[in-house]
């Protein structure tokens, strides 16, 4: 503002100095003499003759030169605020005649310099009267005309400058974005009762609901401590020495809805994510209106309500997850149908196979997947002494089938399959568990010495009842154990195998006796289990509800770890265990609809030479077996 003041200052002072020089030049130009002035009553001075007309002439001359002067200045404003980049020599003359101190100063100065005419019109009367002395030597101080500048003070605009806290907090340069609750509020305002129940029940919002809500449960059933002080340390003395050796339970699952009265047929881990299993159920007797047979998918994460729920027509007697595809899960049924569910479709199957004589039409209590990434198929057993290869692709009608019959049997040839089981690496050649308590070797195909089908030669004998489970040891650890199998039977005992080699078979009838038999349950032995992480360590479940943990290496005689699951008030009975891909954790299925997850702890990690000792104690087996004519070995 100060600096608008003072260039108006200047432009007056330069407009006044070029007037006085423009007067000098007037007068130095009439070279006339003046008469003398004549006094007058008001103490004014006149020329004598005609002088005060020459003096309003002369004043109307002047006049009009300043009007002439204002109207080139104005003019002169508008033209270069209409162009501000232009300007004229006159300019930077008067500029530097008058030696402004600022730089700008010459380029918005007006030319003052009067025109020819105008000089020509004000000299014409002047020269044509005479003038004294008097008039020539005094200074004429012409009228000016005052008007007002009307001055806009514009505020510079605000340079924004964005930072740190100006990227993470509210700001007030513009609107701001409006909230989560205003803009439900204004669609809840905009929708009418007919569009928003068309909302509530279609199929998308019960997706998002869903989903939201199972990623709600999943944050709350987090058990992290966070008030845990790191900064106290633990009394190492009064810690108890065989805290080590006990498991923990980790969750249980169970839904008021699906799981009640019902009893669990099998359970699974997944491959691919470790915190899911699934589990497979009986009908329900209670609800006629239910489906008889589902199958549930559990999250460690998610304890009040399964992953998934999944439908069938009948009881489910056994399932697993795909090796090969984590979003398939197989289940095989009482009335013989294998069905195929997928975790991003419906709760009913997308595939089943159908109830005729090409497939199973008897329970399948036994399947397994057998092959690589890009060669597998599923291998299923039934009641009936039915082997039935499939691709889960093509469930129409089986691959392969195979009729396991045996001459010798009394009442019927047909071999009742209860359990199922393949080596690792070995996609031909199988052993199967039967109601009567033997073991049989069968071939999926003719090979070299032998026939597809069972093995009439060979007869794994130990068990006074039916088998309910079987399964051979895994790789784990140094050495090659795949060639021992475990079986759990009603009789109340664990029998340990040595499965003899396929390829030297025999040509007689053979009888082989189990290694060693683990007689610490006091009811049926329902399902045993390898570790897949420790190559000595293994689990069995059995009808009192108790959970036992057998370690080779350590003790044959009682297991290192029992544990009544459900508590002392428990007592259910126990169908089914199995490990978690690391071997750190349990499922165990319950026939009261709960299953049950433990963790292990310490016991899961094997000491480098595991399985250096358990070569040893197989061989004092093999040796002790062979010595008492067959008998069972004492304590290794």
């Amino acid at each position: 503002m100060e600096k608008r003041k003072e260039e108006l200052e200047k432009k007056r002072q330069k407009l006044a100095e070029l007037r006085r020089a423009r007067e000098e030049r007037i007068v130095a130009t009439t070279k006339v003499q003046t008469p003398p002035l004549i006094p007058l009553p008001n103490n004014t001075t006149t020329t004598t003759g005609q002088a005060p007309a020459a003096e309003r002439s002369r004043r109307d001359a002047i006049d009009d030169l300043v009007n002439q002067l204002l109207h080139d200045k104005n003019k002169n404003e508008k033209e270069k605020s209409e162009h501000p980049a232009t300007t004229s020599p006159g300019d930077s003359d008067n500029g530097s005649e008058k030696g402004g101190s600022e730089k700008g100063s010459s380029t918005f100065a007006p030319s003052y310099a009067p025109k020819p005419s105008v000089l020509g019109q004000l000299a014409s009367p002047v020269s044509s009267m005479p003038q004294s002395p008097a008039i020539s030597s005094a200074r004429f101080i012409p009228d000016f005309t005052h008007f007002e500048t009307i001055i806009l003070d514009i505020a510079p605009k605000n340079k924004v400058f964005y930072g740190k806290e100006v990227q993470t907090t509210a700001t007030s340069f513009g609107p701001q974005p409006p909230s989560e609750e205003e803009i439900y509020q204004k669609l809840a305002k905009d929708l009418n009762d007919k569009e928003r129940d068309k909302i509530i029940h279609s199929v998308e919002f019960s997706k998002f609901m869903d989903y939201s809500t199972k990623v709600a449960l999943r944050a709350l059933n987090e058990t992290y401590d966070i008030l845990t002080n790191y900064s106290e340390s633990a009394d190492i003395d009064s810690m108890d020495e065989d805290s080590h050796a006990r498991v923990k339970l980790v969750c249980t699952f169970y839904d008021d809805k699906w799981s009640k009265n019902r009893s669990v047929t099998d359970v699974s881990w997944s491959r691919k994510n470790p915190e899911l299993s699934v589990a497979s159920y009986n009908k329900n007797p209670m609800a006629m209106n239910e489906p008889d047979g589902i199958v549930l998918v559990w999250n460690t994460h998610l304890l009040e309500s399964p992953e998934y729920i999944f439908h069938s027509q009948s009881d489910v007697l056994t399932t697993t997850f795909s090796n090969f595809n984590p979003n398939l899960i197989i289940g095989g049924t009482y009335s013989g149908q294998i069905v195929l569910w997928d975790t991003r479709a419906k709760s009913l199957p997308i595939l089943k196979t159908p109830l005729s004589s090409s497939g199973h039409t008897h329970p399948v209590y036994s399947m397994q997947m057998v092959g690589t990434q890009n060669a597998h198929d599923l291998v299923s057993a039934s009641t009936d002494g039915l082997i039935c290869s499939w691709h889960l692709d093509m469930l129409t009608q089986p691959q392969e089938t195979l009729e396991l019959v045996h001459p010798t049997h009394t009442k019927t040839d047909e071999v009742s399959v209860t359990a199922l089981g393949f080596p690792d690496n070995e996609t031909t050649a199988f052993w199967v568990g039967t109601e009567e308590g033997n073991v049989y070797q069968a071939n999926r195909f003719d090979r070299a010495g032998s026939k597809a089908g069972i093995n009439q030669y060979d007869c794994y004998k130990g068990h006074w009842g039916p088998v309910t489970g079987l399964q051979f040891h895994p790789l784990a650890g140094k050495i090659d154990f795949s060639d021992l199998f475990l079986t759990a039977s009603v009789d109340w005992t664990v029998k340990l195998w040595r499965a003899k080699s396929i390829s030297k078979p025999s040509i007689a009838n053979t009888t082989i006796s189990p290694l060693y038999s683990f007689e610490g349950a006091d009811d049926y032995v329902y399902d045993v289990k390898w570790s897949p992480n420790h190559p000595a360590l293994f689990a069995s479940v059995d009808g009192t509800g108790k959970f036992a943990l057998w370690n080779l290496n350590s003790d044959t005689e009682i297991p290192i770890v029992s544990t009544q699951v459900g508590g002392n008030s428990g007592g259910r009975a126990l169908n089914k265990i199995n490990w978690d891909k690391d071997g750190r954790r349990v499922a165990i299925g319950a026939s009261d609809g709960r299953v049950h997850v433990y963790d292990i702890g310490e016991l899961s990690h094997p000491r480098p030479d595991e399985s250096a000792t358990l070569q040893k104690v197989i061989s004092e087996m093999i040796a002790n077996t062979e010595s008492d004519g067959g008998r069972y070995a004492a304590k290794a």
